[in-house]
């Protein structure tokens, strides 16, 4: 009997893995909340110099503020006051005479700026002065942030197919809440920048932890429903962020905000399980042993589990290497077929993150309320996350995850071509780019999960999260490349994502397939493709006891 079996008999998908999906949405929550978090901390409030300096040399006193300001701050060419400039002297005549105010010298700001407050009380462009020529600070903390993302993955991928999945997610927990509640408290932005990279670390781990943890314990028919559960928390988060961003508008008190959930989520750490899988497939047969029974107990399924010994559970995975072995990133690489594999996957998650954050990290760019910006956002996902449980099922993991990409890159290359008066539009297309670059997320989660064998699950998950916070630390600094050429980030964006949809055609169908265990599963050229009615016929040819 193999191991999908055993699932079967005992629920497949009962109380169990309910309650194992419920406990992990409560970390889970704090992803989109420190993923998306920089759109509100590190905003920019509209600013302009601070003319105190040229208010004590007098002659200013009898003025309007209105007035102070347009005889001490140059307009630019729109009409608006500038930001980042002042006149080294007051402007008098500007009062009567409007007309060749944008051709009077000025210089840079000499006394700091002052910040409209109406919307953030504190933000990290106000605390540290991240304007003007320091402005692509703002986005360098998103990068920062994502880097530690970038590492974390790669680190905690192996520290969980080394030592556990249920263990390193409580370490990750307890890290988070550290460096979370240390940023918060920065002095400077040095330390910010470097508690912003360890929080990254920590909650990379929450990430691709919990969705391993998830999927191993679900049978084949509920893998796909299970994904897409749990999945929705990115979508609530992302929703809940806005509500939380516009009654939190202080940077300090709003991460520690959405950090605290992950309190509780220690508490009930003690209730999750640990995978089997990964226990049976280290030899530790008697813990193994236990949280099945567990599930068996949970799903009244108890007499299945009374019928089998421990050292019985050896027979539902087969490996040479039972505990014995140590395995590591460089295993994703010896064997051709998975090398291949891992290379296609990496493409894929590159582009899946690249083109989402590009996007999600550009809430600013249409017009509208940032808020209610972030909102739209998250609800266009619910539908996307819908339609592709659907597509996943119907159509098979491989179409979906190329439809979705496909149809990402071609909104993107529609806004090249969009002139930006036009928000509406824009703000439109852009909002269905968003909500299928999360169908594609929502995929190559599962996707990959289902294609990597029990032995290095977390190291492939690990590497290919690492990949892609490669293309999520890029998106920030795309954004720059507006300077050059206002359509040219779209236009990247757009090329990766088409790119990468047409290189997910060369990976396999997973839908109705096995979990392989081993790299040998992986290896061997027979499908491992199992009906319904199989998992009987299976269960009386091989029985477990």
């Amino acid at each position: 009997m193999k191991f999908e079996n055993l699932l079967v008999e005992l629920g497949g998908f009962g109380r169990h893995q309910a309650m194992v999906i419920l406990l992990l949405v409560i970390p889970r929550l704090t992803i989109p909340f420190h993923f998306l978090l920089n759109n509100f901390i590190a905003a920019v409030p509209s600013h302009h110099c601070d003319i105190s300096a040229l208010e004590a040399e007098g002659g200013l006193e009898n003025l309007t503020r209105e007035q102070r300001l347009t005889v001490s701050i140059p307009p630019q060419e729109d009409g608006e006051l500038s930001s980042c400039q002042i006149f080294s002297e007051p402007q008098f005549h500007l009062l009567s005479d409007f007309s060749n105010a944008t051709h009077l010298p000025a210089v840079p700001c000499q006394s700091g700026w002052v910040f409209d407050n109406s919307s953030f009380i504190s933000t990290l462009a106000t605390e540290w002065d991240l304007v003007c020529d320091q402005r692509g600070m703002t986005k360098v903390t998103a990068t920062i942030f994502f880097v530690g993302v970038m590492v974390g993955a790669a680190v905690f991928g192996t520290l969980s197919d080394r030592y556990g999945r249920k263990r390193m997610l409580l370490f990750s927990y307890l890290l988070s809440i550290f460096f979370a509640v240390a940023s918060a408290f920065s002095v400077n932005f040095a330390m910010f920048a470097a508690t912003r990279f360890f929080s990254g670390v920590a909650i990379s781990g929450i990430s691709i932890i919990s969705i391993v943890l998830c999927v191993e314990w679900v049978d084949i028919d509920h893998r796909t429903l299970a994904a897409v559960m749990i999945s929705l928390d990115w979508t609530a988060g992302a929703m809940l962020l806005s509500g939380i961003a516009y009654l939190v508008n202080d940077w300090r008190y709003l991460t520690i905000t959405v950090t605290s959930q992950l309190v509780l989520a220690t508490l009930t750490w003690w209730w999750l399980p640990e995978s089997a899988r990964w226990l049976i497939a280290n030899g530790r047969l008697d813990e193994a042993h236990y949280y099945l029974t567990r599930c068996a107990r949970a799903n009244n399924r108890e007499q299945v589990m009374m019928d089998i010994k421990p050292h019985v559970l050896s027979t539902v995975i087969v490996s040479e290497d039972r505990g014995n072995r140590k395995y590591s990133y460089l295993d994703l690489v010896r064997t051709p077929k998975l090398r291949r594999m891992t290379m296609l996957t990496g493409c894929a998650w590159f582009a899946v993150a690249f083109t989402y954050y590009g996007i999600g990290l550009n809430i600013t760019g249409f017009g509208v309320n940032i808020y209610l910006t972030q909102l739209i956002y998250g609800a266009t996902e619910l539908p996307a996350k819908i339609g592709i449980y659907f597509s996943l099922n119907k159509i098979g993991r491989q179409y979906s995850q190329v439809g979705s990409l496909l149809v990402t890159g071609v909104c993107l290359a529609v806004n090249v071509f969009v002139p930006f008066r036009m928000n509406l539009v824009r703000m439109t297309v852009a909002v269905m780019g968003k909500g299928f670059s999360e169908a594609a997320f929502t995929s190559i989660y599962l996707y990959t999960t289902e294609l990597y064998p029990t032995v290095i699950r977390q190291n492939g998950l690990g590497f290919n999260s690492f990949v892609a916070r490669v293309g999520v630390s890029l998106a920030p600094l795309v954004s720059l490349l507006e300077g050059v050429w206002e359509p040219l980030p779209n236009a990247l964006f757009s090329a990766v994502a088409l790119l990468a949809g047409l290189l997910a055609l060369l990976l396999p169908e997973t839908r109705n397939v096995r979990l392989p265990e081993t790299i040998e599963d992986v290896e061997q050229t027979r499908k491992r493709s199992i009906s319904t009615s199989e998992h009987w016929k299976d269960s009386e040819s091989n029985p477990i006891n």
